[in-house]
């Protein structure tokens, strides 16, 4: 009991590290561009797994196929970060956290409906009319202000949205190498792409950063990706993808809260009804519950 209530502890700082990334990318954004961010995120990323793998005994060794699969969802990871930081850096980190991870799950459910790996219910139609509501919510579109909704990092989030099950599918489809393992190639072939394409090296310049740049360095890489990634990998092996996922819950709320602290982002009642109401729907789409009966 005590070692499975550790593992609860380190899933629920886990999920604080992946909501305080949005404050971590929005902070980052007044020094560096999108492709510098990927490139230093990810780069220092993978050197840190490389320990991590050797100690949890799994094998380096990819094959021909999950390579592809590595290259083409890299692709995907990158467009993704890109909008990630284009929304964050124009919008407000609190609507992003809050507004594309409950996204995230709900287009990821229609995907696997689309592709007819799930079928649809009554009660997943109701699930997903209730999220679109929440998202609606969220946006505070029912004051039809279409020039405060229809805005370009409104329009960036719900790209990032509909790229992260793209990556999550396609991570997925390989089954040959350990889910970690995929992860670090992913990560290294995402460096080596944005160096060879995206970042201008003769401009990028860090000897003018400061702590605060460092420090939100550390914690989107060492806490939102090694620690956080690390720690949800373990915690499907060894408690379930059932028990964890309800941890997944506290990432919106996380985001919000730490955009509020750090940021001093104003909080608005439509945006937490409207995460409410989309986090309940997801919990509906994936059939999560909280608490198990005796």
């Amino acid at each position: 009991m005590a070692h499975k209530n550790l593992f609860f502890f380190l899933l629920f700082l886990s999920m604080v590290a992946w909501g305080g990334s949005w404050v971590n990318v929005k902070v980052l954004s007044s020094y560096i561009n999108a492709y510098e961010m990927i490139f230093l995120r990810f780069l220092i990323t993978a050197i840190t797994m490389v320990p991590i793998i050797v100690f949890l005994k799994k094998s380096f060794r990819i094959d021909v196929k999950s390579f592809g699969l590595v290259v083409i969802t890299s692709v995907a990871l990158i467009a993704y970060m890109n909008y990630f930081f284009l929304g964050t850096k124009y919008g407000t980190a609190s609507l992003g956290g809050a507004m594309v991870t409950t996204l995230i799950p709900i287009i990821t459910f229609v995907f696997l409906v689309l592709m007819r790996l799930k079928s649809i219910t009554r009660k997943d139609m109701m699930a997903l009319i209730l999220g679109a509501l929440g998202v609606s919510t969220m946006l505070n579109i029912w004051k039809f202000d279409w020039e405060h909704v229809m805005v370009v990092h409104n329009l960036y989030f719900f790209l990032a949205a509909i790229l992260w099950p793209i990556v999550t599918i396609l991570s997925s489809k390989s089954t040959a190498i350990s889910p970690i393992v995929f992860t670090f190639y992913m990560y290294l072939v995402t460096v080596v792409l944005v160096a060879l394409f995206f970042v201008d090296f003769r401009s990028m310049n860090l000897s003018t950063t400061d702590g605060v740049f460092w420090f939100n360095i550390a914690c989107i890489t060492l806490g939102a990706t090694t620690f956080a990634n690390t720690v949800y990998f373990l915690g499907i092996e060894r408690l379930g993808a059932g028990e964890v996922s309800s941890f997944i819950f506290l990432v919106p709320f996380s985001a919000i809260g730490l955009s509020a602290i750090f940021l001093e982002e104003s909080i608005s009642l439509s945006m937490i009804i409207g995460t409410l109401m989309s986090l309940y729907a997801v919990k509906l789409l994936n059939n999560i519950t909280f608490f198990k009966q005796r």
